[in-house]
């Protein structure tokens, strides 16, 4: 009894025509490109979810304006932009008849959601990739498999030989162009869903941990 042949994914690439080889490295690349984002996403959006908790609870305690400071000033702790921007804010001096104290809260609360809302596109940066990935790659899998397809059709048309040994390596080759699309665009849309999740969670816990300072500094600005 003759051993049953393997094929191995190096022989499935080195063996496929030149558009189908085109497609396998292309996502490759973009698989490769995507989990260097998923993991970047997930440590930033860990810190920074360890960041706003460790400032919620700072502002729960605070009894005045002065106990809301903090040396956060960091790039990558959206928490402590907001409250600095806030204090900033505060720090404006204006003349004491100009705005009242409901004045003086709106504008300090909307420097706040001014920087809150840069912060959230900072790290939203890379995410359309994933969805773009995530939506294309099947498509680009597809694309090398029906072009796989054929030119294994037309090799068998040429051999005159229609036997599984001949059919089945070329019907390999295509069909791998597919799992390499689908093995990218799974991970691309769950964790481009999990991220948007997160995010919409971090702006909600951002939002009321700028009503906190607003109701501290303004009162304190107007007395």
């Amino acid at each position: 009894m003759q051993p049953v042949p393997t094929i191995s994914i190096v022989t499935l690439f080195l063996n496929a025509d030149i558009v189908v080889k085109g497609v396998l490295v292309l996502l490759l690349v973009a698989s490769v490109w995507s989990w260097a984002v998923i993991l970047d996403k997930l440590w930033r959006l860990g810190a920074v979810s360890r960041s706003a908790r460790v400032h919620e609870a700072r502002a729960a305690m605070a009894r005045s304006p002065a106990e809301l400071w903090t040396q956060s000033a960091e790039a990558g702790d959206p928490a402590g932009q907001v409250l600095i921007a806030g204090l900033e804010e505060n720090a404006i001096e204006v003349s004491p008849n100009s705005e009242t104290v409901g004045e003086r809260r709106e504008r300090v609360e909307r420097a706040m959601r001014l920087v809150l809302n840069g912060e959230l596109r900072r790290l939203e940066t890379h995410l359309p990739f994933l969805a773009t990935l995530g939506s294309a790659a099947p498509f680009i899998g597809l694309f090398g498999t029906v072009w796989g397809i054929m030119r294994s059709f037309a090799g068998i048309a040429a051999a005159n030989n229609t036997s599984l040994a001949v059919v089945a390596p070329g019907i390999a080759e295509a069909l791998f162009a597919t799992a390499m699309g689908l093995a990218a665009a799974i991970p691309a849309v769950v964790a481009y869903n999990k991220f948007t999740v997160e995010l919409g969670r971090l702006a909600g816990r951002m939002q009321a941990l700028i009503g906190r300072p607003g109701g501290l500094l303004s009162p304190a600005a107007g007395a």
